[in-house]
């Protein structure tokens, strides 16, 4: 099949034939992209919203959310997102996602991290990408709009609620609290969080044990999004022109 791309001068390298024979060109004419079952891809973003200053406790913030119209998770709270298109890049379908959602745009977004677990969607394997941004709420404005039947601002919170080390691991469990009283919303969820390192290197994992009226794994994404956000603000690491 021709190149998914016209410019293919960049991925030349030595310009020498492979094992085949084949040059780049001949190469790509003869590559099947359906050789290998291919994931979908999405985004995810977490808008998270203070009143004045944001505080290191977290206390009076808020999160962004919509409410699913359709499956899977039909009439739970989820993170605005969606599927990612073919010639886009992955921060433009964040931000396109969440205008079409929620009517919000032109914020300043940072890939947080991707999730993948295989059972994370029963549509399909879909991978997601999350971003996030941190706002003063009277700045955004909200309006639910594509596939969300509501968008809201939601008060948002994180407690420890225990904590376990076994050599190099340690789980904690943490209880997410999602509000909105407008909108009849006060659900909580139960999260784990397994980190294993060797000293230099630490690998964390992020598992929803009990998701309340949250959508798919999308409590775990929330409660990783709030951790880093905390340790952030307790070095103050934000910049005070944002302030």
């Amino acid at each position: 099949m021709p190149s998914f791309l016209e410019d293919i001068s960049r991925f030349r390298g030595t310009e020498e034939r492979n094992a085949k024979g084949e040059t780049l060109e001949e190469f790509l004419k003869a590559y099947d992209p359906t050789k290998y079952e291919s994931p979908s891809c999405t985004t995810d973003a977490l808008i998270f919203a203070h009143s004045g200053k944001p505080d290191p406790s977290l206390e009076g913030l808020s999160l962004l959310m919509v409410k699913r119209s359709n499956h899977p998770c039909i009439g739970t709270w989820a993170l605005p997102g969606g599927f990612v298109n073919m010639r886009e890049d992955l921060s433009d379908t964040a931000r396109r996602e969440l205008e079409e959602e929620t009517g919000v745009k032109g914020l300043v977004m940072e890939q947080l991290a991707t999730y993948g677990s295989y059972d994370r969607d029963p549509r399909s394997r879909v991978i997601t990408t999350a971003y996030m941004a941190l706002v003063n709420e009277k700045d955004v404005k909200v309006k639910a709009g594509d596939d969300a039947a509501d968008a809201a601002w939601c008060k948002v919170g994180l407690k420890l609620v225990s904590s376990k080390q076994e050599g190099g691991k340690v789980t904690n469990s943490y209880a997410l609290s999602l509000e909105n009283e407008n909108k009849g919303l006060a659900t909580k969820a139960l999260v784990e969080e397994h980190i294993r390192t060797d000293g230099v290197i630490q690998e964390q994992n992020y598992i929803v044990i009990e998701q309340g009226m949250t959508a798919a794994d999308h409590a775990a994404i929330i409660t990783q999004a709030l951790l880093i956000l905390k340790k952030r603000l307790e070095n103050h690491l934000v910049s005070p022109y944002f302030l």
